[in-house]
C-alpha cells in the first residue's frame, strides 16, 4: 500500500488559516488530524506483511502533518497581528480628524473656489486642466501653467457659468508640442471628518464625502481659523 499523501491533502487547511477565524481553523485541523490517524491505522492494518511500510515513512507522514499544523497556527497569528496593527494605525490617525489633508482625489465643489495643486510632466510646455463630472463626461477644459503648482479652480463650465454643486474629477494633461506626455490627477485639500478601518486598511472620510487611503495623504495642516 502506498504511503499516505497527507501533505497534499491538507493544503486547503493551510490556506484556511489566512482567511478564517482561529476557532474554525482549529476545528478543521482537529478533524484533519483524526482523519489522518484513521488513515494511518488503516494503512498499518492493511499493509503487506511481506513488504511492510518502513517506519521512516510513517515518521515522514507525521512530520508533514506537523508542518502543516504549524503553518496553520502561524497564519492565524499573522492574521491577528495584522488586524491589531491596523487598529493601532487607525487609533493614531484619529488625531487627524478635523485637520485638512491634501490628497489626489475627486474634488467636492459647492460654489466656492477650490485650491488645487497641479502636477505636470517634466519637459511640458503646455498643460490643460480637464474637469469631468460623475458620469465621466468632460464639462470644462482650460489652459493652466505648464510649470504646475498652486491653482485656484472657480468651478466654471464651458459656458462660463458656475457648475452645479457636486463631485468632479480633475486632471492635468501635459503636452510637449502636440505630443501628450501624460495625464495626472490634481491634489486638493479637504477636512478629515472620520478615520475608519476597512479590510485591514485605514481609510479617511473627507468633508465632501470622498473616501481615501491614509497612505495616499500628501500633506496635513491645521485648518484656517474662522
Amino acid at each position: 500500500m502506498e504511503p499516505l499523501a497527507i501533505a497534499n491533502g491538507l493544503t486547503g487547511t493551510a490556506a484556511l488559516g489566512s482567511g478564517a477565524t482561529a476557532e474554525k481553523a482549529k476545528t478543521t485541523l482537529n478533524s484533519d488530524f483524526e482523519t489522518f490517524l484513521k488513515m494511518l491505522t488503516a494503512q498499518m492494518k492493511n499493509q503487506d506483511p511481506l513488504n511492510p511500510v518502513e517506519s521512516t515513512e510513517f515518521a515522514s507522514q507525521l512530520a508533514a502533518f506537523s508542518t502543516v499544523e504549524q503553518q496553520v497556527l502561524t497564519n492565524d497569528l499573522l492574521t491577528g497581528l495584522g488586524t491589531q496593527m491596523g487598529v493601532l494605525g487607525m487609533g493614531q490617525l484619529q488625531g487627524w480628524v478635523g485637520m485638512e489633508a491634501r490628497v489626489k482625489m475627486p474634488v467636492a465643489y459647492d460654489g466656492a473656489p477650490v485650491a488645487l495643486t497641479l502636477e505636470t510632466r517634466p519637459g511640458a510646455d503646455l498643460a490643460r486642466l480637464v474637469v469631468r463630472d460623475a458620469t465621466g463626461g468632460i464639462v470644462h477644459e482650460s489652459s493652466v501653467p505648464a510649470t504646475g503648482g498652486a491653482y485656484s479652480w472657480h468651478g466654471l463650465g464651458e459656458d462660463g457659468m458656475p457648475l452645479e454643486s457636486g463631485t468632479y474629477s480633475i486632471s492635468v494633461d501635459s503636452f510637449q508640442g502636440d505630443e501628450l506626455l501624460g495625464s495626472d490627477p490634481v491634489a486638493s485639500q479637504a477636512r478629515v471628518v472620520e478615520a475608519r478601518l476597512s479590510d485591514g486598511q485605514t481609510m479617511l472620510v473627507m468633508e465632501g464625502g470622498q473616501i481615501v487611503g491614509a497612505r495616499d495623504v500628501l500633506g496635513l495642516r491645521q485648518p484656517d481659523a474662522g
